[in-house]
């Protein structure tokens, strides 16, 4: 037996989400490794499949959790054996296939990237997939700024939706690596805590977030943008000649109101930034990267732990936008 959140919907009962035990043979037959998770965590896509707010889950009945850390119990694949620590994020789980809400998961050995030495499961759920593609989207700046001769230290870098996962990472990340890093939110109360991750300015999300001119006044070497809309509009609207913008989310909208003025006239570039199918070397390079580079005493900064049972009530909050930096789920607890 073993404890998970599961979600199923109804004409009679609606649409909801519970705490129960089921049996290990409930665990779906499409998976050749069976993981015993150890933890789990809590991102924005979670809070809407918890709450039904968008129609991320696609099949019913449904165990929500877009990532897991655990240990191998059983492996009818070649790369894991029982034993291996492994890290799971995206491909669909909770969202398709069973997630990663639970006390234990089946899934595909092809999906499973090791836990990189170093980096203890619950260090990888604060990171998360909100780390992971806050790491994704500081690896694609940084093969810009590469070939583009850019040095950390020239110019300043643009964070949005600073206060939630992505950006509290990125923030971490792109000031550990001596970058001069400004966080944009709309929640003035967190600026000691953005100071503290590494930005040296905070700034009001309503300065980016209404609608804007085509090209304004170079600022921003780099954007990672975890809110889309305008934001993503005016931030692209406001990075320097041949600087770049890596997207990654949608918060405000899926929406692009711009124009290609920025692309065409100052050379910049947008690169968008999937987390969910990235490949396999692209997944274990971002995580070798967060173990070697991300602070872990900034990590602690930004991390909440929660219980199974309280992640309802979590995905309310995040949704709400009262979640700040990340939360780790004990799913033993």
């Amino acid at each position: 037996m073993f404890k998970c959140l599961l979600i199923d919907k109804s004409d009679e009962a609606g649409y909801r989400c519970s705490l129960t035990e089921l049996d290990e043979d409930r665990l779906p037959a499409a998976g050749d490794v069976t993981v015993r998770v150890d933890w789990s965590t809590l991102n924005y896509k979670d809070g809407l499949a918890i709450t039904g707010r968008s129609p991320v889950v696609r099949s019913f009945p449904m165990v929500p959790g877009i990532d897991f850390a655990g240990t191998v119990v059983h492996s009818g694949h070649p790369r894991w054996k029982t034993g291996d620590a492994v890290v799971l994020n995206g491909f669909g789980v909770g969202e398709t296939h069973w997630g990663g809400l639970a006390q234990m998961a089946r899934v595909k050995g092809d999906w499973l990237v090791a836990l990189p030495d170093g980096l203890s499961a619950r260090e990888a759920m604060a990171i998360g997939t909100a780390g992971y593609t806050a790491m994704l989207c500081v690896m694609a700046l940084e093969r810009h700024w590469s070939e583009s001769g850019v040095l950390p230290g020239t110019g300043e870098v643009l964070v949005t939706g600073a206060g939630g996962g992505v950006g509290s990472v990125a923030i971490a990340l792109l000031a550990a690596a001596g970058h001069t890093v400004v966080a944009s939110t709309g929640r003035p109360q967190e600026a000691d805590y953005l100071k503290g991750l590494g930005a040296t300015e905070v700034i009001d999300r309503a300065a980016l977030s209404a609608p804007g001119k085509p090209l304004q006044k170079e600022r921003w070497i780099g954007v990672v943008d975890a809110v889309g809309s305008h934001t993503l509009a005016n931030a692209c609207a406001s990075t320097r000649y041949g600087g770049a913008v890596a997207a990654c989310g949608l918060a405000q909208g899926m929406d692009l109101p711009a124009s290609v003025a920025p692309f065409i006239l100052r050379g910049v570039t947008l690169y968008g930034v999937d987390s969910v199918m990235a490949p396999l070397a692209r997944r274990e390079a971002a995580w070798q990267q967060l173990a070697q580079r991300l602070d872990r005493g900034r990590l602690t900064a930004m991390t909440r732990g929660i219980t199974l049972a309280e992640a309802p009530a979590a995905a309310e909050d995040i949704l709400a936008g009262r979640v700040r930096g990340r939360l780790v789920v004990d799913v033993n607890a």
